[in-house]
């Protein structure tokens, strides 16, 4: 893959489109200083990615858009394509498919910057992939600009290692791993939150899972109730149905006596009329009888009567004459008055009936007149109303165009107030102020941006030094985790040693010997082996010699305690003066072992006779020597006498006690010596840790200054973002307000239009209404004359008709009396005529009475004779009568009776009834309930036993009520809820095991990425140190170079170059001048290209410290790689101009545009050489 071209536009100074071809693989690129000539580096470094303006040379990422000049306009965007050509298909992934790769940025004004890959919107990200182990990249070594030199050599470990990483490739790696790493963060963090989650519904669970146990419970006892309730329904059902057909067969067997009872109540009924029948028949019989009787009784007192009454009737029959004669004259006298009274009525009459005809007359007249004053005030009244509709017309437009005249004249003082707050807005919107702030903001954030940087840097030094603190801490933590292992161990060992040096030496206080020691207050006395140093080597030859006597007591007065020997429980006790200084003559041919004893007093009493021999054969070869009592003992422990030999082997811990104590001693010489070695790591670890905290403080500090300047960078980015954005709103806000105003002004002089023509309209309204009103004083006049007249015609009527209504009173009242006085005439005539007649009847009787005949006397024997015959059968039809009544009364009697029983069979029948009919309420009330609860009586019928009572379902029903009652409160959502939160649980965990199973697979990945980079980092800086180790003396002409790991990680650790000039002996490469760091820079990128060569290198004015002799040997070197290596260098020096094929000029003909000019020097040099 090659760069094939470079199209800019608007970027820096390249303003104009323009396409920078590279044509070969070494391409110069020259023109005189401030031409732009480092700009096409810094858009090929722009394109691949940069985000820091700092390494663009500039302030802020919008600085690379061409921002004007003295003849030219800003651009609103800035443009960058490489084009590549991979016809070797060197490009992996998707795009080695692709002949010719694209890849374009584009940055506009408001910081928006999109990248573009063949065409296609990309992201960053994608571009850096693109890049990714191929050596190119924003800050990679095949860029190598101004500075960037210093920047090589400079470079701590850390960023050393990067170049190395890029050239093994692993840039990817690491991107991944960083990816990884941050799948893992997550996973993990998502694994941290799902714990507490499945914890949390784990704690929820276990709640739900007890309500809903309670709930499952207070369902089944609900169910139970249920079932109970419906079971006692049944019970009930069954009984009212019992019940029932019980009442109904009571009601069968009333209504059969009912129908006996009412059968018998009929029959006394049909008894009773027939009887009623014959005594009617035997009553009219007896009546007749009676009749005749009573007839015949009447007859015979009428005979005598008669016969008496003939005798006084004619004296009353004259009486009366004279009466009736009487009251003839007086109804004569009557009538006589009545008529002449009847006469005055009649003149009455005829003189007041010509009056009423002459009132009704008048009348009709007024009636006419009201009828015409009434027509003329509905007809004023209909005009008056059409005079008022019409007078309102003018009244109403001229409020409407009042009001519209008040409205439009406030509209017109609200347009003129907005005019007003408008200019008034307009003279405080100002801008030069806040362009003013604007500038200085930028300012501000471009000096907090530097200060920032500055603190950065301070800060990764502090790191540094942090991470050199904290290894040092580490490795004295481990230094003093040794010793203190060390430390422990001896310590354990010495304990040891000690607890079986004390059994050794019978310190046993448990033991009997022990006890008594204890209670002689000499338990506490040291023990001979603990007072003597023996030689090294006779240890074992000592321990035989001194046998029990190793373990003497050493005591200040051993006759304190010799009395008391005798008394020891068990055991073996000696007992050594301390003050004891006794000594014996020795023999002088043979060494005592006392030699090989450093004791503080003599010993002869205990090994004086005691010699010693290096080995056996020197002991056998010096026993003829031995005097008597005398022995001789060698290393090994072997004694001999003068005719003996002893040697014993023992396993008991008494062994070795000298060569313990000795050890013992050493052990805490040792442990002494240790815990100081101990104590000073610990103080150094102390102090490095506290240097450390310190280092940790200062780097919070640190932090915090740079977190402040980030909050100040923020807070000046937010103002300047802010006042930028109240600047452009202001500017709008003058733009609107411009063309409010204009707007305003328009709808001001349209107010102004209307408010005229309303004024117009209301004066003519005005005027309209002023002659309205004076026809309506005309009509108010005309209205009160027809008013009044029809007032007068009205009081006229009600006059006439008063007067009218007074004189048909009287004439009805006459009418009246001559009615009456003619029906009073007339009934007394009628009673003249009966008093006439009655006189003429009574003249006649008096004339024809005369004396009783014997005819009546007869008559009246004749009648009394009869009526003894009628009073004998009188007598004989009152007695049947008599038994007919009897009859009746029995009868009656019977049917009162049947009555009763009927009337008690029927309120029995009736009760039986409404029983029946509250048994079928109740039925149906049980049956509804039964049905509510939704189970079938069938259903619970067959299951519930037929000896059931109510009573025993009903403490059923209580006990579970008390038992649903005792559950307490329910959430009846639990039994849901739980069932939700098992399975999100569920789920839940086999997202916990997924997410655990993907965290074993990021750190698997992460680890054979490890593994791979470690391989890959390792084989690619060993051939890198190879390369620069060959290259440097091919730069310098000699000297040597090589490449240094500061760690043995190969994942972290830093890289660091080691350089030194021929002839020089330089111990940091700082100290080298700026040629010497030039070529070691060269000669390290140049070994980085011989491994992995990048698609290019880009050299800006790299050869500008080297003299003459060091720019041939680079211009060589750049030759020969321009075969594997496409070279692009910018360069003012010829020489290194010579060995370009093609040239490319960068000129600012115009002040402040580049442009390029093209030369290829090959069709150059053939063109000069023609």
């Amino acid at each position: 893959m090659r760069l094939s071209k470079i199209k800019v536009s608007g970027f820096k100074s390249f303003v104009d489109p323009t396409t920078v071809l590279m044509p070969s693989n070494l391409v110069g690129i020259v023109g005189p200083n401030g031409c732009g000539k480092s700009n096409t580096i810094d858009a090929v470094r722009w394109v691949m990615g940069e985000s820091s303006a700092k390494y663009l040379r500039g302030s802020s990422m919008t600085d690379v858009i061409f921002n004007g000049s003295s003849s030219r306009k800003p651009v609103g965007q800035a443009s960058v394509e490489l084009v590549f050509d991979n016809s070797d298909k060197s490009a992996g992934g998707q795009f080695s498919a692709y002949n010719e790769i694209s890849v374009r940025r584009v940055m506009t004004r408001d910081g928006q910057s999109n990248y573009y890959l063949n065409g296609s919107k990309c992201r960053k990200k994608d571009v850096t992939d693109l890049f990714l182990g191929t050596g190119l990249g924003p800050r990679s070594y095949a860029i190598i600009e101004q500075g960037m030199i210093s920047r090589i050599i400079d470079a701590k470990p850390e960023e050393m290692r990067v170049y190395i990483e890029e050239a093994a490739g692993i840039s990817k790696y690491k991107d991944r791993r960083r990816e990884t790493e941050n799948r893992l963060k997550h996973t993990r963090e998502n694994l941290e939150r799902l714990t507490d989650l499945r914890e949390e519904i784990g704690n929820q669970l276990e709640k739900l899972k007890r309500q809903a146990k309670v709930a499952e419970r207070y369902k089944a006892y609900k169910e139970e109730e249920r079932l109970a309730k419906s079971q006692l329904i049944v019970v009930k059902l069954r009984a009212l149905k019992d019940e029932k057909v019980q009442v109904e067969k009571e009601i069968e067997t009333q209504n059969t006596s009912f129908q006996a009872r009412l059968a018998d109540q009929r029959a006394a009924e049909t008894r009773i009329e027939t009887t009623r029948e014959e005594y009617i028949k035997h009553t009219e019989s007896f009546n007749e009888i009676q009749g005749k009787y009573y007839s015949l009784g009447s007859d015979i007192a009428k005979v005598e009567q008669t016969i008496q009454h003939q005798k006084g009737v004619k004296t009353r029959q004259q009486e009366e004459l004279q009466q009736i004669n009487d009251n003839f004259a007086a109804i004569t006298e009557q009538i006589e008055i009545d008529n002449q009274r009847a006469e005055d009525v009649a003149e009455k009459l005829c003189e007041l009936e010509p009056q009423l005809e002459e009132f009704k007359f008048k009348d009709e007249e007024l009636q006419q007149m009201l009828d015409t004053a009434n027509e003329q005030w509905q007809s004023w009244q209909e005009d008056w109303e059409e005079f008022n509709r019409k007078a309102t017309e003018p009244v109403q437009l001229a409020q409407v165009e009042r009001a519209r005249i008040d409205q439009l004249e406030k509209q017109h003082t609200q347009l003129n107030q907005r005019i007003d707050r408008i200019k008034q807005e307009q003279q405080n919107l100002t801008t030069d102020e806040l362009r003013q702030e604007v500038e200085q903001l930028i300012e501000q954030e471009l000096i907090y941006n530097e200060k920032t940087d500055e603190l950065k840097q301070r800060l990764e030094g502090l790191v540094e030094t942090i991470n050199q603190q904290r290894e040092n801490n580490r490795e004295l933590s481990k230094e003093l985790e040794t010793v203190k292992s060390g430390l422990q161990q001896k310590q354990g060992k010495l304990t040891s040693l000690e607890v079986l040096q004390q059994e050794a030496l019978g310190k046993n206080k448990d033991s009997k010997l022990g006890e008594w020691l204890s209670e002689k207050g000499i338990d506490s006395v040291s023990r001979l082996a603990e007072n003597i140093t023996v030689t090294q080597g006779w240890e074992k030859a000592v321990e035989v010699a001194l046998g029990r006597n190793i373990e003497a007591l050493c005591v200040d007065d051993m006759h304190e305690h010799a009395a008391s020997v005798t008394q020891i429980p068990d055991g073996h006790l000696t007992m050594l003066d301390k003050h004891n200084r006794n000594s014996r003559d020795k023999n002088s041919v043979l060494t005592t072992i006392s030699e090989h004893i450093a004791a503080p007093w003599p010993l002869d009493d205990l090994i004086g006779n005691i010699y010693v021999a290096d080995d056996i054969q020197q002991a056998l070869s010096l026993q003829p020597k031995l005097g008597v009592a005398e022995t001789l003992i060698t290393k090994e422990g072997v004694m001999l006498g003068s005719g003996w030999i002893n040697y014993s082997v023992e396993s008991d811990s008494s062994i070795g006690v000298l060569a313990r104590e000795q050890e013992i001693k050493s052990l805490r010489a040792s442990i002494d010596g240790e815990a100081q070695i101990s104590e000073r790591l610990s103080s150094t670890l102390d102090e490095g840790r506290q240097r450390l905290a310190e280092l940790e403080s200062q780097k919070e500090e640190l932090q915090r200054d740079i977190n402040t300047q980030h909050r100040e960078v923020g807070n000046v980015a937010a103002k300047l973002s802010g006042k930028r954005m109240r600047l452009e709103q202001i500017e709008e806000r003058l733009e609107r307000i411009e063309n409010e105003y204009l707007e305003i002004q328009t709808q001001v002089s349209q107010t102004e239009e209307e408010i005229e023509l309303s004024r117009s309209k209301l004066h003519e309204a005005l005027a309209i209404s002023e002659e309205i009103n004076t026809r309506r004083e005309q009509k108010s006049h005309q209205r009160d004359e027809i008013k009044q007249r029809l007032f007068e015609i009205q009081e006229q009527v009600r006059s006439s008709k008063d007067q009218a209504h007074k004189l048909a009173l009287e004439l009805q009242s006459l009418n009246m009396s001559k009615t009456t006085i003619g029906q009073n005439i007339e009934r007394m005539q009628q009673q003249q005529q009966q008093l006439a007649q009655k006189k003429e009847q009574i003249d006649e009787s008096l004339q024809q009475m005369d004396d009783p005949s014997g005819e009546l006397q007869e008559q009246l024997e004749d009648l009394l004779h009869e009526r003894v015959l009628i009073e004998d059968k009188l007598t004989e039809a009152r007695q049947k009568n008599g038994d007919i009544e009897q009859q009746i009364r029995d009868v009656e009697t019977a049917r009162s009776t049947a009555e009763q029983q009927v009337q008690q069979v029927r309120e029995k029948l009736e009760t039986l009834r409404l029983k029946h009919q509250e048994i079928t309420v109740h039925f149906n009330t049980f049956d509804e309930q039964m049905h509510e609860t939704g189970q079938l009586f069938d259903d619970i019928d067959k299951g519930l036993p037929q000896e059931a009572t109510e009573q025993e379902w009903k403490e059923k029903v209580e006990q579970i009520s008390l038992k649903i009652h005792r559950l307490g409160s329910i959430n009846l959502a639990a039994i849901d809820e739980y069932k939700e939160q098992s399975e999100r649980k569920t789920y839940l965990d086999s997202q916990n095991e997924d997410l655990e199973e993907a965290l074993a697979t990021l750190e698997n990945a992460i680890k054979k990425i490890d593994r791979e980079t470690r391989t890959r980092f390792k084989e690619t800086f060993d051939k890198v140190n190879s390369g620069l180790q060959a290259m440097f003396p091919r730069l310098f002409g000699g000297g040597h170079a090589f490449l240094d790991l500061t760690g043995a990680d190969m994942l972290d650790t830093g890289v660091s170059i080691m350089a030194r000039p021929p002839g020089k002996k330089i111990s940091s490469i700082q100290l080298m001048s700026g040629g010497e760091k030039a070529l070691t820079a060269v000669a390290l990128v140049f070994s980085i290209f011989e491994l992995n060569p990048a698609p290019f290198c880009m050299l800006d004015e790299v050869d500008a410290p080297l003299d003459e002799a060091n720019v041939g040997r680079f211009g060589q070197l750049v030759k020969e790689m321009s075969d594997r290596v496409q070279f692009i260098f910018i360069t003012h020096n010829k020489s290194t101009m010579e060995i370009s094929t093609h040239l490319m000029g960068v000129t600012m003909h115009e002040p402040g545009v580049s442009r390029v000019v093209s030369v290829d020097v090959d069709e150059a040099v053939e063109l000069a050489a023609v």
